[in-house]
């Protein structure tokens, strides 16, 4: 049976995985979703995206391009969610549990639903009763910018259910993407939420002044408050060196691309957080994650002072300078 694709977001990863799933060579059939009718007029005459990642050819059939939420939904036997986690909820409003039903769905958001505090495998689980066994989740070190230009660069796809992440893995395949799996999905999501809260740090500390050696010890710190953080969360055998977490790390905190990093960086040098989202004019997922994670901790009370850290800059309106200096004094 080919395999039907539904993609829900018209950002610039959307666009990315769009690519990967059309330059792979397996046979398939492709949905996108977006909310922009401008956009998708445009995508539809000139087989480009307007407003994201604009080099990339689009190479869908027009009709499988679409505003109707609920129609691309029911085309669809895989659904990939890449809207911001915080829009996430008001993307799905007109979308039931019905809808969902025996449909493999698969997070690309690395983010965290904002007014739940839930990661968007818990969500879907509890909002709309997907069964964790059909619920994916795309992560890895893997910026959009560079699969436009096919950079080679790695994904892991998890699920409790391995054989459903190879199949799925096996759709994103190309000369440019190489793709792991993985049963972790608490471990892989969590990881993914934490690691923007951590580039924002590196773009703040980078904002005041600090240099290429502190960012090591950050960003060595950072790991370390993950690994503690998903051992209490869901522990299980896994290795927080894979590129799922450490790569993922990583480039978010050392990229340019990194908008989390960007973000960080502007607030550093003294914007505040709402001037530095208004020229960003992008969602940095850190912002979000920030808040919840901090009022998820209360529960775990894991040692995360770089965490805490940028919540404290982001939602008390601490000074940066002041709370990255103490900050360097709990790190080692």
């Amino acid at each position: 049976m080919v395999p039907k694709i539904a993609m829900i977001g018209g950002g610039s990863w959307a666009t990315a995985i769009v690519k990967m799933l059309s330059d792979n060579l397996s046979e398939k059939e492709i949905y996108w979703w977006m909310r922009n009718e401008v956009a998708i007029e445009h995508i539809k005459k000139f087989k480009h995206n307007p407003h994201y990642l604009s080099s990339v050819e689009i190479k869908l059939v027009e009709e499988n391009i679409s505003s109707n939420i609920n129609s691309i939904i029911k085309s669809a036997d895989l659904v990939i969610l890449n809207v911001p986690a915080a829009f996430l909820k008001d993307t799905l409003s007109t979308i039931s549990s019905e809808d969902l039903k025996g449909k493999k769905i698969v997070s690309a958001i690395k983010g965290i639903v904002p007014e739940d505090n839930l990661i968007i495998g818990e969500f879907l689980h509890e909002k709309y009763a997907v069964p964790y066994e059909n619920i994916l989740v795309v992560s890895g070190p893997c910026h959009a910018e560079e699969v436009a230009f096919e950079k080679l660069s790695y994904l892991t796809i998890a699920c409790t259910d391995v054989e459903k992440a190879s199949n799925f893995a096996s759709l994103l395949n190309t000369r440019y993407i190489k793709t792991n799996v993985s049963d972790d999905i608490f471990g892989t999501e969590y990881a993914a939420v934490l690691k923007n809260i951590y580039a924002i740090a590196s773009g703040i500390c980078h904002g005041i002044g600090y240099g290429d050696n502190f960012q090591a010890v950050l960003i060595s710190n950072a790991i370390r408050e993950i690994k503690r953080f998903v051992e209490a969360v869901h522990p299980i055998n896994r290795d927080i060196k894979e590129s799922a977490y450490l790569g993922d790390l990583l480039v978010t905190a050392y990229s340019q691309f990194s908008r989390n990093r960007t973000f960080g960086n502007m607030v550093g040098k003294g914007y505040t957080v709402k001037s530095a989202q208004l020229e960003m004019n992008m969602i940095a997922e850190g912002y979000y994650a920030a808040k919840c994670m901090f009022i998820k901790n209360l529960a775990y009370n894991v040692e995360m002072p770089i965490s805490k850290a940028v919540y404290h800059v982001l939602y008390e309106n601490r000074s940066p300078q002041i709370e990255m200096n103490l900050l360097a004094e709990k790190l080692n």
